[in-house]
């Protein structure tokens, strides 16, 4: 592996499949651009989460992701479970959400993307960690970059996950959101929001660290991924009015405030329900609540338009 040089962290399955396809094209074109480097190739879910703890630890300087939002998310987990300071993160968006670029205005085509990852400033940025229940039963740890969440939206992500999403990201994640919506009951739940305690029916309890998911959704408008708090939004017991009128609103972030829903802002938060509800993760649903999130501060440096 090339030590103190750039490596490429490459999921293949991204954008259905075509980064594989079009990698060798995609590099080549990097490269003539100026970015060049080791191309390591993910092979399996979590196996990105290897190879960029490995490209850390063996003193890459700046490390690329190519691939969607759940790609960044494992590349993440990677950089911050090495056993030596993080190098700086860049992304070359290749999925259908690219809710965690949107935030930093990171151009979605090749050309830009590579321009911000050679000659862009370098921010300090956050990341979330969050303990939970993983489907097989165990208490995971894990990090996540730019949104988590504990109740519908968990099984949103499923469905959008499971499903094509040739219409892009904003087109399969409405229609997840609609499908889900149909046929979900808000849940009672209780949140601690640092010293703050709600209880009640809720549908969801957002966690976000930047300020959109689902697609394009601005669902924590006010987020910022270097102010040490976790921006948290709960949504209570809405009815399908609600949801139609108020999701227009969502994509613009002018959703708040609203009579069901709260906006608070912390560094821990703690989601319990009686009955365990999914957790989602940078888009990705790893298991269910009880779910504890919490920030570090300036964790990452991400590469930004200057």
């Amino acid at each position: 592996m090339t030590d103190g040089g750039v490596v490429f962290v490459v999921n293949p399955a991204s954008a259905n499949g075509s980064t594989g396809r079009r990698w060798p094209e995609i590099a080549h074109r990097a490269a003539e651009l100026g970015l060049a480097g080791e191309s390591l190739l993910s092979e399996r879910q979590g196996h990105a989460v290897e190879l960029a703890r490995q490209a850390a630890e063996s003193g890459a300087r700046l490390v690329v992701t190519v691939g969607g939002d759940g790609t960044v998310n494992e590349v993440v987990n990677g950089l911050l479970a090495a056993r030596s300071d993080p190098p700086e993160l860049a992304v070359i968006p290749r999925g259908t959400g690219t809710d965690f670029v949107r935030h930093f205005r990171i151009p979605t085509n090749l050309e830009g993307a590579v321009r911000v990852a050679l000659s862009g400033g370098t921010r300090p940025i956050d990341a979330g960690r969050i303990d939970y229940r993983s489907w097989s039963g165990s208490d995971v740890s894990t990090y996540f970059a730019n949104s988590a969440s504990a109740g519908m939206s968990g099984a949103v992500a499923q469905r959008a996950n499971s499903s094509s999403k040739a219409l892009g990201g904003k087109a399969s994640f409405l229609w997840a959101t609609l499908a889900v919506f149909a046929r979900w009951h808000a849940s009672e739940m209780e949140v601690e929001v640092d010293d703050e305690r709600r209880t009640g029916l809720m549908y969801d309890a957002i966690v976000a660290n930047c300020r959109y998911l689902g697609g394009g959704m601005a669902m924590c408008p006010d987020a910022e991924p270097d102010d040490g708090l976790l921006d948290v939004l709960l949504i209570g017991d809405i009815t399908r009015r609600d949801l139609a009128l108020t999701l227009p609103k969502v994509y613009r972030g002018t959703h708040l405030p609203h009579p069901k829903a709260e906006a608070l802002r912390g560094r821990r938060v703690v989601v319990r329900a009686r009955t365990p509800l999914p957790v989602e993760l940078d888009g990705e649903q790893p298991g269910t609540t009880p779910a504890v999130f919490e920030i570090v501060p300036e964790a990452l440096r991400l590469r930004v338009p200057a």
